[in-house]
């Protein structure tokens, strides 16, 4: 069937952007491979909680079959980055001959790895702030106003006026590998000491251990960027860091929901790829290769 939009994911983001499109009055539909969501986004549609705990829902269609959504003309790949080898695989079957898909994921490595099996030009890059919690399967509550980043791409113009449509804060940007870089350093600062200590985001800066660990994280981050020809789109990586902390200071980071659950984290796309990138350069990244390993024990 032909449908609107694919949303490539079940978890928290996918939910909060299905729900929004949905509402627009877009024709939406979800593609995964998490059963009980897939089944509770069937039954009771796409479910937001509000600040003020009030719950909505709006409808799409779930599935796991690729080929259920075939001949889709635009994607927005939302999967953690671990799944996107799967993600690249099903959209291959999915995606119209001249469709194409917008990552919007953490880390480093999506846009090459969907590219190597959708084509060259079929994949654009993005990057969003915009904050969900899973609170359970097909319901998510939301965190925080964010924006949506994309790149300069007239293929991607009916998607940008969906987005906008579905009162989603979106900007088109020149240099989208700046801001994944940006995101990066932010990611590599936080997500790891909150998923070890098990804290929300803004109590890393309450303690001066850990404000001086997410300092060295993104000041790592920083330098590698730079050895990458990357410019960031802030000029303190540090400051930055810790104004995201406090931003989103009650937040629970991404990285400590899933170790929350049990499930995977992206924490190879996020340290391991700073650690990996670096050695290319000869830069020595400590901070990030032990929180790199230290995750990855969880």
């Amino acid at each position: 069937m032909s449908n609107d939009i694919l949303l490539v994911g079940t978890g928290a983001l996918a939910t909060l952007f299905a729900a929004r499109l949905s509402e627009a009055g877009h024709s939406v539909s979800m593609l995964g491979t998490w059963k009980q969501g897939l089944q509770a986004l069937r039954e009771n549609g796409a479910r937001i909680q509000e600040a003020d705990g009030s719950e909505q829902a709006y409808p799409v269609h779930a599935t796991d079959d690729p080929l259920d959504v075939r001949g889709a003309k635009f994607a927005i790949v939302l999967v953690k980055s671990w799944q996107t080898e799967r993600a690249a695989r099903q959209l291959k079957l999915a995606l119209a001959d001249d469709g194409h898909a917008l990552t919007l994921q953490n880390g480093l490595g999506n846009l090459e790895t969907l590219t190597r099996d959708l084509g060259f030009g079929r994949v654009s890059l993005g990057v969003t702030t915009t904050g969900a919690t899973l609170l359970g399967p097909g319901l998510a509550r939301t965190g925080g106003e964010g924006i949506i980043s994309i790149e300069q791409n007239q293929a991607l113009a009916p998607l940008e006026a969906a987005l906008r449509s579905s009162n989603f804060n979106l900007q088109v940007v020149d240099d989208a590998q700046s801001l994944i870089w940006g995101k990066l350093v932010i990611n590599a600062a936080i997500n790891p000491l909150t998923a070890l200590l098990q804290v929300p985001n803004g109590e890393l800066l309450a303690r001066p251990a850990t404000r001086r660990m997410m300092a060295s994280l993104a000041s790592e981050t920083a330098e590698v960027a730079a050895a990458e020809h990357v410019h960031l789109p802030f000029s303190n990586p540090v400051s930055a860091a810790e104004d995201v902390a406090r931003k989103t200071a009650k937040n629970i980071s991404s990285m400590f929901q899933d170790v929350r659950r049990g499930a995977p984290t992206e924490i190879d796309a996020i340290c391991g790829a700073v650690t990996q990138r670096a050695e290319l350069h000869g830069i020595k990244t400590p901070y990030n290769r032990a929180c790199w390993q230290l995750v990855r024990a969880l």
